[in-house]
């Protein structure tokens, strides 16, 4: 499935309530009557852009992987020389999600799970991998390592970076390395 782009004033109005809501309640435990309430439209507007909850779901997490896109993209171009880009692509895609509360909500019990089917099927979040890693498989991996992080964080940003230093980077290396072959 390909995703199209329709940000209009309308959409962006919807998904930003939809995001609220999730923040405050859960993703999976709002419903599109209460985002429509939220965004101050109707149901009948909100299932014309949206014809259900998946698809709105989706809409806001490809909005959002573009978002996180573009901040870990400004992060590496930022980053100090000499730095490694996939560790500070990785660690800044987190620090990105974890900032923004209607992101994080997709990350706790009991919507881990349906966060991780939506990662996985997604075009534009997979893109989010392929800025750390030119690799289209590492990529898709790189986002489930994230999304596990996430998920099951690690005790701090210190042992986090310890740790995909040392299993991720060099994984994503070799592999890199062996499909240039």
């Amino acid at each position: 499935m390909s995703w199209v782009d329709r940000r209009t004033p309308a959409v962006e109005r919807i998904l930003d309530a939809a995001g609220r809501l999730f923040a405050g309640r859960g993703v999976d435990a709002v419903s599109m009557a209460q985002i429509a309430a939220a965004a101050g439209c109707s149901r009948a507007t909100l299932y014309r852009y949206f014809p259900d909850r998946p698809s709105l779901q989706l809409a806001f997490v490809q909005r959002e992987a573009v978002r996180v896109g573009a901040l870990v993209a400004t992060d590496l171009a930022g980053a100090r020389r000499g730095a490694d880009p996939l560790t500070e692509g990785v660690l800044a895609a987190l620090r990105h999600v974890r900032a923004n509360p209607a992101l994080l909500a997709w990350f706790g019990d009991p919507d881990a799970a349906h966060t991780a089917d939506l990662a996985q099927g997604s075009e534009v979040v997979e893109a989010l991998g392929l800025t750390m890693a030119a690799d289209p498989d590492a990529a898709r991996w790189l986002v489930r390592v994230i999304v596990s992080l996430l998920t099951v964080p690690g005790g701090d940003e210190a042992e986090e970076r310890r740790l995909v230093e040392r299993f991720v980077a060099p994984v994503v290396a070799v592999g890199q390395s062996r499909t240039q072959r």
